[in-house]
């Protein structure tokens, strides 16, 4: 497992490899508070442009990129990477992980998602309806052979009717077959006139969509859905309007990407588990990086690659 246990008591963006077996990396974000009480927990769901091993592209945009840019989300915010779709089990893994080590409030958990990360947001929902809050699904569709489960949920589909690289008759696919299941009164179906596909992306930025996704849980009655918000082409354009960069949050990443090779000049006195903890890294890490052993002996003055 390589994930970094918090050190301190500071919003922290931790990235978790190889830390589920046969499953997905993950960005996993701490507000500063997180052990005061139970966080609400939301699942962020990437397109196919941020697909791969390179775990920094989960970056580039969605929730993680609109926490770095000040968005304030009171939650733990989890996103995971995949090569290629998403699989509903393996998103489940990553959850399972996550509250088995962490105080999250699992009667508020949500999912969110656009594009590819739109139908593994849809096809999550329905496969485990009763363990999701709310879901919202941007610009996709779904993959799955039963679309029932996403009546017994609040959910909002968005699709901009200028899309051209997932037409909004995906989202309206997945709206029909609701229908034919039965009671849709919890749906919201917004299509976006004359929005095209990446202008969904700014919707992640919005402080309306967290709004809307924390005004469920699974103890209310009924779930009804909540129509008291709304998202729109003048509000989009305004996304980052009252956005100032973050620079409190403290990134954990014991692997580099894309980032210079660094190294330390060891010291008398120091281990490698020393060393792991002072550069936010692990032993394993530092043994794989420098081609060595965990019990190898350290020799003063060594120059070992810590990045």
């Amino acid at each position: 497992m390589v994930c970094l246990w918090p050190l301190i008591l500071k919003a922290q963006l931790i990235a978790c490899r190889d830390s589920i077996k046969d499953g997905y990396d993950f960005w996993l974000y701490l507000p500063d508070d997180f052990k005061a009480e139970r966080k609400p927990i939301i699942m962020f769901l990437h397109g196919k442009s941020l697909s791969g091993k390179d775990l920094s592209k989960v970056r580039d945009y969605g929730c993680i990129d609109a926490l770095t840019r000040g968005r304030q989300i009171d939650a733990i915010v989890v996103a995971p990477q995949t090569n290629n779709g998403w699989e509903p089990q393996k998103v489940m893994d990553v959850y399972g992980w996550v509250k088995r080590r962490y105080p999250v409030d699992v009667d508020r958990f949500y999912v969110i998602g656009m594009s590819m990360g739109g139908y593994g947001t849809l096809d999550f929902a329905a496969t485990y309806p009763d363990q999701v809050a709310a879901a919202m699904a941007m610009c996709g569709g779904a993959t799955v052979t039963s679309f029932c489960g996403l009546n017994k949920m609040p959910l909002w589909i968005i699709h901009g009717t200028a899309d051209n690289a997932v037409p909004v008759s995906c989202s309206q696919k997945v709206v029909d077959e609701m229908a034919q299941c039965g009671d849709t009164t919890r749906l919201i179906f917004t299509k976006l006139k004359g929005a095209n596909h990446t202008r969904l992306a700014r919707i992640f930025y919005l402080k309306q969509t967290y709004d809307w996704l924390f005004s469920h849980s699974l103890n209310d009655s009924l779930r009804p859905v909540n129509r008291e918000f709304t998202i729109s082409e003048a509000q989009m354009k305004e996304a980052y309007a009252d956005l100032e960069r973050n620079a409190n949050i403290k990134v954990v990443d014991g692997k580099p990407m894309g980032q210079p090779k660094q190294y330390y000049v060891v010291k008398k006195g120091d281990t490698l588990s020393k060393i792991a903890v002072e550069h936010n890294t692990t032993v394993s890490i530092l043994c794989k990086l420098n081609n060595m052993k965990k019990t190898d002996k350290l020799q003063i003055g060594r120059r070992l690659r810590i990045r």
